[in-house]
């Protein structure tokens, strides 16, 4: 910086003693027209060294109490340099202006200003970031550029969504971002815009909302740390989640016919669960009835077949007696299913020689379940 001579230096003229040249800080150019030529070196310290003793009092002997006041002002800008960091804060050690190192809650030390400078943001304060609509209730205004989203079925979306963060390392977040907060709100933007992507509308409303929010909070947790951004995302929460106003009659409507659609098919697989374990329970009983009647008359066909085979024997070893054995038990078979009718023939006349034996005994038959009756 160039002083111009007005007599404010402490050796008059300008801070280096000249005495012309205007914007000069020796008054001139030497050789140049008009300048006088520099002065000496050792003259000037000659001068000031004059100057210095007028100043002081007694001379030469307050030297020593100023070298004194100059050490104490050292010492006491060396002390300047310790700081305190509080335990909600993180210190950023800066020399000359770049970045050195992170340094944790407690008593610390660094160059001072303007060497060094140390800054100490909050980095236990949680920070919030509102995307698809501006504002809380009942003033509140939606965004439609940043809510509405492509579903992976081909809908849009209206998304509403808050992101929760806290500054995890402060060196990163003060010196790796421009604008921090705007990264975030942006980087959530892209991560949810993603998940919602690969997931249809329906999920996206109802059953899957809080596992899509977690899959949004690890994506945009993952952009930040390739950003170096020094950031932890605490929460990510879905506000919101419809169609757009616009077709949301219409969204209804197609949900009512789906819901119909589900009621008639849980009445259908409900008749389906009662008529089938019904149907399956009698099919197993007549197969059951089957089986069992096949037993019976597989047995049966034994019992017969045995019985044969040993009157077959039984005819082998007497034929006469067996002939006639099996004569009298057909005839008594044939007999018994006929109705007896008895002639006689030597009966005088005036008498009938038919009694009615059948009709008699059908007669007694009734009147003896008459009389139970009564």
């Amino acid at each position: 910086m160039l002083y111009k001579q007005q007599g404010s230096g402490p050796w008059g003229g300008g801070p280096w003693g000249g005495n012309g040249g205007g914007n000069k800080p020796w008054g001139g150019r030497p050789g140049g027209g008009g300048g006088a030529p520099p002065p000496d070196l050792e003259e000037l310290l000659r001068n000031g060294q004059e100057r210095l003793r007028r100043l002081l009092p007694n001379g030469l002997d307050n030297l020593k109490g100023l070298w004194l006041l100059v050490t104490a002002a050292i010492v006491v800008w060396g002390l300047s340099g310790i700081y305190f960091v509080q335990p909600d804060e993180q210190g950023v050690e800066l020399l000359f202006g770049r970045y050195v190192k992170t340094t944790q809650p407690g008593a610390n030390y660094w160059f001072p200003a303007p060497i060094g400078e140390v800054i100490r943001p909050k980095v236990t304060q949680t920070n919030q970031v509102t995307v698809g609509f501006r504002g809380s209730e009942p003033n509140v205004r939606a965004v439609p550029q940043e809510s509405h989203m492509l579903a992976g079925d081909q809908n849009i979306a209206d998304v509403w969504f808050v992101v929760q963060w806290r500054i995890r390392d402060a060196g990163d977040f003060l010196f790796n971002m421009r604008d921090p907060e705007g990264t975030v709100k942006v980087a959530a933007e892209s991560a949810v815009r993603e998940v919602v992507g690969r997931n249809p509308l329906q999920a996206v409303m109802t059953n899957q909302r809080e596992l899509i929010a977690q899959d949004s909070r690890d994506h945009l947790q993952t952009i930040m740390d390739g950003y170096g951004a020094g950031i932890t995302i605490l929460d990510l929460r879905i506000q919101k989640a419809d169609p757009p106003a616009e077709v949301i009659d219409a969204f209804n409507e197609v949900q009512r016919a789906k819901q119909d659609e589900e009621r008639l098919r849980n009445e259908a697989l409900a008749y389906r669960n009662d008529i089938i374990p019904r149907a399956k329970g009698e099919a197993a009983r007549m197969v059951e009835g089957a089986t069992a009647e096949r037993e019976k008359l597989i047995r049966e066909a034994e019992g017969q077949a045995s019985r044969f085979t040993a009157f077959y024997e039984t005819y082998v070893a007497n034929k006469d007696i067996t002939v006639r054995r099996m004569y009298l038990e057909a005839m008594q078979e044939v007999l018994g299913r006929s109705e007896i009718i008895m002639m006689d023939d030597s009966a005088g006349s005036g008498v009938v020689p038919y009694l009615a034996l059948p009709e008699i005994q059908r007669r007694s038959q009734v009147i003896q379940s008459q009389g139970v009756d009564q």
